[in-house]
């Protein structure tokens, strides 16, 4: 009986120790997959989100004066055809 018992243990001793290889190998592989994927981001010309939003708000802004100076330039032919 004792002889079995020690084949268990041994047996879960050695599918614990395949667990936490297995473990170790998947969090190198994360490790290089993360690393690869940074450098090929970092190759390409993206821009941030920062960037993004900063020429977003500005294009808004554009988008504001000329409906303003559209209105204004309206309201002088308007005026003009009027006069």
């Amino acid at each position: 009986m004792q002889t079995r018992n020690r084949f268990l243990d041994d047996v879960s001793q050695l599918m614990t120790n395949a667990m936490g290889v297995a473990q170790g190998a998947r969090s190198e592989a994360e490790t290089a997959v993360k690393s690869m994927m940074d450098r090929w981001l970092a190759d390409r010309d993206f821009v941030t989100r920062e960037e993004f939003d900063a020429v977003r708000a500005m294009a808004q802004k554009a988008r504001e004066e000329n409906e303003a100076l559209k209105a204004r330039l309206d309201a002088l032919e308007a005026g003009a055809k009027d006069g």
